[in-house]
């Protein structure tokens, strides 16, 4: 810190002591990012160098319920506590308001002249008894004025108001830098904080609690938007790919939410037979058709005060698409053969991996059952997503498969390196199957890189929804523009990049931007296709 000296002696060297005053400031500004620390020595140093004396920086506050913005006294210099505590300034009021509102500098010549001047912060009686000046400047930060920079000078000084000005006008644009840093820092830290709280919720109940494995981004990201609806009502749609998790997704809903300690009952629409959907879902009375010897009540009302997941919902025929519908939005069901309604209290949770939206437009779903369904759309994460996750996933599957077959196998360093390298299209059913199968039929209790080779999938059957495909794709990726072979029973695995853009764009503007006959013309899935176009940058 600078000697102090006497700003108003004579014959003193402004310019050294404006030099000397920015010099020192600068300093500040390197020894320490804290703004409050770097404003308030900012202040002294104005009021020791230079006579601009009872500095302060009032800064904009949050916009109250009413509409109403307020900024006070955040740093000061040369002012009391009592003196901040009252430096409380609305948009507008006084002269530090008019800053504020309009975003021009303000000089008062002599605050006894000026009736705009409060003496809010400091009273008359405390102020030197000479003529003494106000100056204020807006403190500016990308264009909006957030604060206001200033302090009180004795009017008759041999120093000029302007060189005042100029270097006011300096600390300003440098008080608004330190101060869109300081919010900056603590958006960031806000963020991180949050961010550190929800991996650590995640951490801590994923295995507890949901049978969940992994760490990995993707899917924390997954669990936390689902763990923050929970503890609503409304339908949770959960998109992605075959085999990526979403029972254990739709239990943890139900886990965490309040309906925890009610039944979760989950319905695969892929397995009931068209024939058995209403008898199924709502139940039946008895003798609602042969063989009825006894009412029954069915999934909807077994689930009643907690938690249904019915998976595949695009499996459902139109005719029941709008039956659950009604059930969704009344809250009750007729079972088969029934003649009263049956209130029900139910949770929805709904999965799928096929698009919706595209089965609406093509008339499979119906528009009005899909927006109820997609109140809250999650995604889940394939396993190409997790890559993290595959090891720990692997050691669990192998833990598992070990207890189960009463074996001892062991995977080596190198073969699980060659597990993270698999794409798995599959997803997780798919690593949890092959590891299973290695467990029982390795020959060795360590499995190495070499061993596992043989047990990795060459080619897999179609992808779930394929078989609504008019064509079954043959092996191999024929140019756009040429259709599969009429009698390929199976598709064969092809990897994300059997197909380069060119072709990707070729097909596309052959079949002017139909995507599913594109799909076809290539021997791909719609969603094998879109995944393309997406790692192509086409879309």
């Amino acid at each position: 810190m600078p000697h102090r000296s006497d700003p108003d002696a004579p014959g003193t060297d402004w310019h050294a002591q404006e030099l000397l005053l920015m010099r020192e400031v600068m300093k500040l500004v390197g020894r320490s990012l804290a703004p409050a620390f770097v404003l308030r020595e900012m202040l002294h140093l104005m009021s020791e160098l230079l006579g601009l004396n009872r500095g302060r920086m009032v800064i904009a506050g949050e916009v109250r319920d009413g509409g109403e913005r307020t900024a006070a006294v955040r740093h000061a210099y040369g002012l009391t506590a009592e003196e901040v505590q009252r430096g409380i300034f609305k948009w507008g009021e006084g002269i530090t308001g008019r800053v504020l509102a309009t975003g021009l500098p303000a000089i008062v010549q002599d605050v006894d002249a000026e009736p705009l001047f409060l003496f809010r912060t400091v009273p008359r009686d405390r102020l030197p008894p000479q003529t003494v000046s106000f100056i204020a400047l807006p403190i500016d930060v990308n264009g909006a004025t957030i604060g206001v920079l200033a302090c009180h000078r004795i009017r008759s000084r041999q120093r000029h108001l302007n060189d005042d000005l100029a270097v006011l006008r300096i600390l300003a644009t440098l008080s608004g830098q330190l101060l869109q840093l300081e919010q900056l820092v603590a958006d960031q830290t806000r963020q991180l904080v949050a961010r550190n709280a929800a991996l650590a919720r995640a951490l801590e109940t994923a295995s507890a609690r949901y049978g969940l494995i992994g760490q990995s981004p993707a899917l924390l990201q997954a669990l936390g938007e689902l763990e923050r609806v929970s503890q609503s009502q409304a339908t949770v749609l959960l998109l992605g790919e075959s085999g990526t998790g979403k029972e254990l997704f739709a239990r943890a809903v139900h886990l965490a939410s309040g309906r925890h300690d009610q039944p979760f009952i989950k319905v695969n629409c892929s397995a009931i037979p068209e024939t058995l959907f209403e008898s199924e879902l709502f139940g039946y009375e008895r003798g609602a058709f042969t063989g009825a010897h006894s009412a029954r009540p069915g999934w909807f009302e077994q689930a009643n005060g907690g938690t249904i997941f019915l998976d595949e919902i695009g499996e459902l025929p139109l005719a029941m698409q709008s039956k659950l519908l009604r059930t969704l939005q009344e809250g009750t069901l007729v079972r088969l053969g029934g003649q009263r309604e049956v209130k029900v209290n139910v949770r929805l949770v709904a999965a799928t991996n096929r698009d919706l939206a595209q089965e609406v437009q093509a008339g499979r779903f119906r528009q009005d059952l899909y927006y109820r369904l997609n109140v809250i759309p999650s995604r889940l994460p394939s396993l190409r997503e997790r890559g993290e996750d595959i090891r720990a996933l692997a050691l669990h599957f192998v833990n598992r498969a070990n207890q189960t077959h009463q074996r001892n196998v062991n995977l080596a360093p190198d073969a699980l390196a060659r597990l993270q390298a698999h794409d798995w299209p599959g997803n997780i059913r798919e690593l949890g199957n092959l590891i299973e199968r290695l467990v029982l039929l390795a020959d060795h209790t360590l499995v190495t890189a070499a061993t596992l080779e043989r047990f990795m999938p060459a080619s897999l059957p179609p992808m779930p929804g394929a078989r609504n495909a008019p064509e079954r794709p043959g092996t191999g990726a024929p140019p756009a523009g040429h259709g599969p072979a009429p009698d390929a029973l199976v598709r064969d695995y092809q990897s994300a990049h059997s197909h380069t853009a060119e072709h990707l764009q070729k097909a596309l503007e052959q079949h002017q931007g139909n995507q599913s006959r594109a799909a076809q013309s290539l021997g791909l899935t719609l969603r094998q296709f879109s995944y393309r176009l997406r790692k192509a940058g086409l879309r």
